[in-house]
C-alpha cells in the first residue's frame, strides 16, 4: 500500500482520497506503481485548484456578474464535492465559500451601484420632462424649441432605464409637453397666415395706388403721396415671402417710374436755368466783399440792392441752390448782426441802465471796504473773510459793467 498526506493506493488498486468526513474512494489503478496512481490523482487535483483560481481571478478583476459567478462556484462545488482527484479538497471548498462571500459582496455594490445609477436617471428624466413642459408652454422660437425636442428624446433614449411606474409617468409627461408644443406652434402659424394674408391686401391696396400714380407730373405732390406710401408699406408688417417679393418688385417698379421721369424733367429744367447760376454766383461773390461789416448803413443799403438783383435772377438748379442761398444767407445775418450791435451802443436807456449798474457798484464797494475797515480794527476774523470775499465778488461785477458801460461810448 502506497501513502501521502491526502490519500493512498490500497493493495487492489483502490485509490483514496482523504478529508475530514473520512477517507472516500476516487478511483482504481492496475496499470502500474501505486506513486503513479497518486500522482495521477493529484493532477486531477491541481486541475480543479486551477479551475478555482481561475474563477478567483475574473471574480477580482473583472466585472463578472454576481449571478453567472454564483452559477460557476455551484459548478465547481459539485466538481470538488465528487472529485475523482486526491489533494486539499477541503481547502478548495473554503475557497470557494470565500468567493461565495466576495459575490455576496459584488452583488450589494451592484444593487447598490443599480439603485445609484436609477436615482441618477430618474434625476436625468425628471429634467428633461421639466425643460420639454417649460418649452412646450413658453417658447416661441419654434425652430430651435421641436430641435431642442427631438434632442430631448434623444437624451431620456440614452439614459438607464428606472422603475417601471416612474418611466411610464414621466414619459407620459413628456408626450404631453411634445403634443402641448405640436399645437401651440401649428396655432401659431395659422394665426400667422392669416395675419400674413391681412398684409398682403393691404400692400396690394399700396401698390395698387403707387400705381395709379406712376404717370403723374405734379411732381410734388406725387413725391410727398409716394413717401407716404413707402411709411404705410412699412408699417403694414410682412407677408409671406413670395407674396412680398412680388409686391415690392410692382412697388418699387412704380416708384422708379415716376421718379426716373421727375429725374428726367429736372435735369432738362436745370440746364436751362444754368445761366441764373452764374449770376447768382457773381452776386454771392459781390456780397460777400461787404463782409466784414465797417459801417451798418452802407453795407445794408449794398446788400439791399444785390437782393433785388437776386431775385430777379430767376430760381437755379437744384444741386447748386442750397449753397447758394446759404452763402447770401450768411452774408445777410452778419449785417443784421451788425445793426443790433449798432442800435444797441446807441440806445439811451440802455447806456442809463449800465451807468447804474456801474454807481451802484462803486457805492456797494465803498461800503464794504468801511465794513473791511471796521472789522479788522474790531479783530473780528470772521467778518473780515465775508467782507474780503465780497469786496472781491463785487469788483469783478464792476469791471464787467465797466466794460459794458464803454461799449457805449
Amino acid at each position: 500500500m502506497s501513502t501521502d498526506p491526502w490519500g493512498r493506493v490500497d493493495d487492489d488498486g483502490t485509490v483514496y482520497v482523504r478529508t475530514a468526513e473520512g477517507e472516500r474512494a476516487v478511483g482504481s489503478w492496475q496499470a502500474g506503481e501505486p506513486e503513479e496512481a497518486l500522482a495521477y490523482f493529484h493532477r486531477k487535483y491541481d486541475e480543479l485548484a486551477g479551475q478555482v483560481q481561475l474563477l478567483e481571478q475574473r471574480l477580482k478583476g473583472t466585472d463578472l456578474a454576481p449571478a453567472q459567478a454564483e452559477a460557476n462556484i455551484a459548478k465547481l462545488r459539485e466538481s470538488v464535492a465528487d472529485a475523482h482527484a486526491v489533494g486539499d479538497l477541503a481547502a478548495l471548498t473554503a475557497r470557494l465559500d470565500g468567493l461565495t462571500e466576495l459575490v455576496g459582496q459584488r452583488r450589494e455594490e451592484v444593487k447598490a451601484a443599480r439603485e445609484q445609477a436609477r436615482a441618477e436617471a430618474r434625476t436625468v428624466k425628471e429634467r428633461i420632462v421639466a425643460e420639454a413642459e417649460r418649452i412646450a408652454e413658453e417658447t416661441t422660437h419654434w425652430k430651435s424649441g421641436g430641435e431642442r425636442l427631438r434632442q430631448l428624446v434623444e437624451e431620456w433614449k440614452a439614459a438607464d432605464r428606472i422603475d417601471r411606474v416612474t418611466e411610464a409617468a414621466l414619459w407620459k409627461r413628456l408626450s404631453a409637453a411634445r403634443t402641448a408644443f405640436a399645437k401651440r406652434r401649428k396655432h401659431y402659424f395659422a394665426g400667422l397666415d392669416e395675419q400674413r394674408e391681412g398684409v398682403r391686401s393691404a400692400k396690394e391696396r399700396i401698390v395698387a395706388e403707387a400705381e395709379a400714380i406712376a404717370d403723374s407730373t405734379d411732381w410734388g405732390a406725387t413725391a410727398a403721396i409716394y413717401r407716404e406710401l413707402m411709411q404705410q408699406w412699412k408699417s403694414a408688417g410682412r407677408a409671406s415671402r413670395e407674396a412680398e417679393d412680388e409686391l415690392w418688385a410692382r412697388f418699387k417698379g412704380a416708384q422708379d417710374q415716376f421718379f426716373q421721369a421727375r429725374s428726367a424733367v429736372f435735369a432738362e429744367r436745370d440746364a436751362s436755368l444754368a445761366a441764373n447760376a452764374e449770376i447768382k454766383e457773381e452776386l454771392l461773390a459781390e456780397a460777400e466783399k461787404i463782409l466784414p461789416v465797417t459801417d451798418v448803413r452802407t453795407a445794408r443799403g449794398a446788400l439791399r440792392h444785390i437782393l433785388e438783383r437776386w431775385e430777379a435772377a430767376g430760381p437755379v438748379p437744384r444741386e447748386q441752390r442750397d449753397r447758394l442761398e446759404g452763402g447770401l444767407r450768411k452774408v445777410d445775418e452778419a449785417v443784421r448782426k451788425a445793426e443790433d450791435a449798432e442800435w444797441k451802443r446807441s440806445n439811451p436807456e440802455a447806456r442809463a441802465r449800465a451807468q447804474s449798474t456801474v454807481d451802484q457798484l462803486r457805492t456797494s464797494i465803498e461800503q464794504l471796504e468801511k465794513r473791511l475797515a471796521k472789522a479788522q480794527t474790531a479783530g473780528r476774523a470772521k467778518d473780515v473773510k465775508e467782507a474780503e470775499e465780497a469786496l472781491i465778488a463785487r469788483r469783478s461785477w464792476l469791471e464787467e459793467a465797466e466794460r459794458t458801460l464803454t461799449e457805449f461810448s
